[in-house]
Formats: C-alpha cells, sequence, structure tokens
C-alpha cells in the first residue's frame, strides 16, 4: 500500500530546511519503499486557488492559518500503516516538527 508522509513544521523548523535527511533517503531507497518525495518552498510563496461560482480566486501564501505548515512529502510503499509509521518516525523531521502518514486514494 502507498502512503504520503507531510513533513510538517513551525517557524523553528525552518532552520533546519537545508539538513537535509540524514541518510534516511538512502536508507528508506535500499529497503525499497521510497516512491519520490521533496521539499516545499516556504509558505509564504505559496498562492492558494479556489474557484466560487466560476470565478477563479488567488490568494498569495497557505490556505490554511496554522502554526505548523506543510515542508515537504515522501510517497512510500510498504505492507501497512504499521511499517509506514514505522519508517515515518526515523525521518529526522519527526524531532522538530511533525509527519502525518496518509494512505494513498486507490480507486
Amino acid at each position: 500500500m502507498q502512503y504520503m508522509l507531510l513533513i510538517c513544521g513551525g517557524p523553528e523548523a525552518a532552520e533546519h530546511a537545508e539538513d537535509g535527511c540524514g541518510g534516511w533517503s538512502e536508507e528508506m531507497a535500499e529497503r525499497g519503499v521510497l516512491r519520490g518525495g521533496a521539499g516545499l518552498r516556504p509558505p509564504h510563496e505559496a498562492t492558494t486557488v479556489r474557484v466560487r461560482s466560476d470565478e477563479v480566486l488567488l490568494s498569495d501564501g497557505p490556505f490554511a492559518e496554522t502554526r505548523e505548515q506543510v515542508g515537504g512529502f515522501c510517497l512510500i510503499e510498504c505492507a501497512d500503516l504499521d511499517e509506514a509509521v514505522e519508517i515515518a518516525s526515523k525521518h529526522p523531521a519527526a524531532t522538530c516538527g511533525s509527519i502525518e502518514v496518509r494512505p494513498i486514494w486507490q480507486p
């Protein structure tokens, strides 16, 4: 099953944006579970798109007004949620932010 790991952090996590994954990506590639991923530019560079009454509405910045923002993502494929949680817990970002583990919708 495939899972998306949403790497989230608050303002204090921004200082770790350039740190890399400390060997996590290489370990997960060796295990054969990493399918892709990328870091994201800062939230202030985001553009939010909404369509209301056929009108496209754009706003600067993230949609959510929250302390934590998504800073990157990883796509993994593993046997079950237990393995996905184990993989997420090894990611260095889990020590200074949070990682949301979500199953990918399989139609």
